[in-house]
């Protein structure tokens, strides 16, 4: 005891010279022992305050709040005194952090002055158990390794001052296993390290040592009696060996926690399980909590208070009913949260009577305390003024402000003001207070520009003169005078137009999107580029549209012929019999228009008038045939031009001559050979997808009469009530299919200027009838066609 006094002298002196201030920041703090004697100087409060000594009295010095209860000021030394006992487990229980808040205040002027009196902790207490001892039951067959759980210590001091650590009393059978978790969560675990025999042992005594940081440490034993016995051989096992849970701090009681749940593989009672609380100290956490021993349902028992206690570690036993309990233990964290169920208070401290009107800016008017019961940011505020003063709020410690002058009075403008302050906590909802402050008085770029329509698309036709207007880009800017005022750039996004430059340009100040180039829809059909709008503030601010450029198609192309009749100026020359029939196979134009749509829609006609009595032209396949058959009053040579338009506005058009020769007979028929312009740098895509086009036609007909033919030889018996079909091949080299009550004749040309099928049915129709025709990579026309009185024939092909 002697040794305690000198340590706690020293400590004393040691502090009393140590205590620290910091008077810039207008706060000072001093320290001193819990357990001083009334009358112990705490500091020179005066002196840290830099008051003059000889006008404490007048000036009316005092200490306020409320921690005035454990300090006094002398007003003739201003020394700070302790004038109560200070115990330092009544005040702050066991956290870290112990402090009393006081404020000093003088008036002439007035003035308020904050300082913290720190309580530091002194090794007063020693650690302690709950209960003198407990008793294990544990069972001869335990395995090494298994770990029975200790009650804790308590120790009501803190910091080092609290349970450091533990000692077993040496033996053979258990060890001890300490778990320091962190501040205030050391436990420990007595750990079964050699068999037990019951035959030669069945009662352990051991002692459980808890142990403070204290100089000298203070300790509190707990006698531990082990009792073994036999053999319930399976423990229950908890489903977890650590739960957490999280409650709000207003739960009513009765309301569920958690669950837990153990099982136990043993039958009949070594198999039910009774739950229940290992009680861990003194400082009764654990009793705001029940667990129903069947169930394991761990319910609220009391009330939850996050500002008290913002978590509680339960530890929770699972113990058979055997004749020989066994038992597990878990861990069960439950943290309380705050709920945001205190205002904020706000509290003006003092409040001068009237202001000059010349009052320099920063001037102090009044002093305001606003304080939130809540914890963490359910008490965090945020305190400002809601109407339009030159007045505003400056935080000057923690929840202390001032309510000082930010702007120029003027008693003619307003002879007083009206302050509405309002304090908001961060909570969810936040909760507000509000306070009315009436002081009398004696004598500040946002907004970004906005485009109506994130993307923009332009419609330009091609061939447009260079210079045009294509489009005019508008933006709001909801700012005033330079903040809205706008200026318009175009922004390159586009890596293929990568030259946006040289394709379009901005005027900056109206939009105008100006085209620096004609375009042409058969090379370029799109592009896009960005343009951007900034505003003239200070940083500026813009934003971003997106403009789609897309270019029409105007009738600029002309219809281009084909070979074999694409030699521009030349005449070209096809031969017919005088035996022709009326719609006799002539000739076949092809062109191709670059334009696209409708206006690359391609249409075949006659411009020849003596032509048209003699020929036709099929107005969508471009095929030339005979109307009638030739007489004798009919010109030898007949000269055709075939006129081709297109479908645009204004249409287009390209002509080709074919000179027609009449001849005696098919012998007499030579089919001539063409020079076809040949393009020298490679087989074009046309030719290739005309010649695949060919070939699948050709190939599918062959494959649909096989097929047909094999199809009709293999019915003859299911279709007895008809004729059998036949296939007849004539002089002149055509094909007939015929049945009894319907003929085809089925034509074939090997010439690849006139690769055309026919089919005509038997009888044929009238002369102003309907022909079909079916044209190689063309579609079905109808066209007029033969007189039924005579069998039309195909003429052989010419080689050429």
């Amino acid at each position: 005891m002697q040794q305690d006094a000198i340590f706690r002298q020293w400590i004393y002196f040691f502090f009393h010279l140590s205590h620290i201030w910091s008077i810039g920041a207008a706060q000072i703090v001093y320290s001193v022992m819990e357990e001083s004697s009334p009358g112990t100087t705490v500091g020179n409060l005066a002196k840290d305050l830099h008051l003059n000594m000889q006008e404490l009295e007048t000036r009316g010095f005092h200490i306020s709040g409320p921690n005035t209860r454990y300090f006094e000021v002398n007003v003739q030394s201003g020394i700070l005194l302790v004038k109560d006992r200070i115990d330092r487990e009544e005040i702050c229980s066991r956290n870290a952090k112990c402090s009393l808040e006081l404020e000093a205040i003088v008036k002439s002027p007035l003035n308020l002055y904050r300082f913290e009196v720190k309580m530091l902790d002194i090794n007063d207490n020693a650690p302690a158990f709950r209960t003198p001892g407990i008793i294990l039951n544990v069972s001869e067959s335990a395995f090494s390794g298994e770990r029975f759980a200790l009650p804790k210590a308590f120790d009501a001091d803190v910091g080092s001052y609290a349970v450091m650590g533990y000692k077993l009393s040496p033996n053979e059978h258990f060890t001890l296993d300490v778990q320091n978790g962190g501040e205030s969560t050391i436990s420990a675990e007595m750990v079964l390290r050699k068999s037990l025999d019951r035959e030669k042992q069945s009662v352990i005594r051991l002692t459980l040592t808890a142990v403070d940081g204290g100089k000298p440490p203070k300790s509190g034993t707990l006698r531990i009696t082990v009792n073994v016995q036999d053999v319930n051989d399976n423990i229950p096992i908890f489903d977890k060996a650590l739960y957490k849970a999280v409650v709000p701090e207003n739960t009513p009681y009765g309301a569920t926690v958690i669950s837990l749940h153990a099982r136990d593989l043993d039958e009949g009672v070594n198999g039910e399980i009774l739950y229940s609380f290992i009680n861990q100290d003194n400082d009764n956490s654990v009793d705001i909590f029940s667990i129903n021993p069947t169930t394991g349902e761990i319910t609220v028992n009391g009330e939850l208070d996050h500002e008290k206690s913002n978590a509680v570690e339960i530890r929770v036993q699972a113990k058979d009913k055997g004749s020989s309990p066994r038992a597990s233990h878990c861990k069960v964290l439950v943290e309380i949260i705050d709920v945001n169920d205190n205002p904020p208070e706000i509290t003006v401290t003092s409040l001068v009577d009237v202001v000059r009107e010349d009052a320099p800016l920063d001037t102090m008017v009044g002093l305001i305390t606003v304080r939130d019961n809540d914890a963490d940011k359910n008490g965090a505020v945020q305190v400002r003024i809601v109407n339009p003063v030159p007045f505003k709020i400056k935080n000057t410690y923690k929840n202390h402000y001032s309510l000082v002058v930010d702007g120029t009075l003027d008693r003619e403008g307003a002879s007083h003001y009206n302050v509405t302050i309002t304090a908001i906590d961060e909570g969810d909802p936040p909760l507000s207070g509000t306070s009315v402050v009436t002081v009398h008085v004696s004598d500040v770029n946002d907004n970004a520009p906005r485009f109506k329509d994130p993307v923009i698309n332009v419609f330009l036709k091609e061939n447009s003169p260079v210079g045009a207007v294509i489009y005019a880009i508008t933006a709001d800017d909801p700012d005033v005078d330079e903040n809205s005022k706008l200026t318009f750039s175009v922004i390159n996004n586009n890596r293929k137009y990568s030259l946006i430059g040289s394709v379009v340009n901005i005027n900056s100040e109206t939009g105008d999107i100006v085209s620096l180039q004609s375009f042409n829809h058969e090379e370029l059909k799109t592009f896009q580029f960005k343009v951007q709008a900034t505003d003239s503030g200070v940083p500026p601010l813009s934003s971003n549209v997106t403009v789609n450029v897309l270019i029409l198609d105007e009738n600029d192309n002309s219809p281009a012929i084909l070979p074999p009749y694409s030699e521009h100026g030349s005449v070209n020359s096809e031969s017919i019999p005088y035996s022709a029939e009326a719609g006799y196979f002539v000739a076949k134009i092809r062109a191709v228009d670059a334009d696209s749509g409708y206006n690359a829609l391609l249409s075949y006609h006659l411009s020849e008038p003596n032509g048209n009595k003699l020929f036709r032209i099929g107005t969508s396949t471009g095929e030339i045939r005979t109307k009638r058959r030739m007489s004798d009053n009919d010109l030898k040579s007949h000269p055709l031009v075939v006129l081709v338009s297109d479908n645009g506005e204004p249409s287009l058009s390209a002509t080709v001559s074919i000179d027609v020769v009449v001849v005696e007979s098919t012998a007499d028929i030579q089919t001539p050979f063409r020079h076809v312009p040949i393009k020298e740098e490679s087989f074009s895509h046309l030719n290739l997808y005309l010649l695949i086009a060919i070939v699948s036609v050709s190939v599918i007909f062959l494959l649909s009469l096989i097929t047909l033919i094999a199809v009709k030889c293999h019915r003859t018996d299911s279709f007895s009530s008809y004729s059998a079909p036949m296939i007849t091949t004539h002089p002149d080299g055509s094909w007939s299919y015929s049945k009894s009550t319907q003929q085809y004749d089925v034509c074939f040309s090997s010439d690849t200027l006139k690769s055309d099928v026919v089919v005509f049915p038997a009888p044929f129709p009238p002369v102003d009838g309907d022909l079909i025709s079916i044209n190689g990579g063309d579609t079905f026309s109808r066209t007029q066609t033969l007189p039924n009185s005579e069998k039309v024939r195909c003429n052989p092909p010419h080689t050429e």
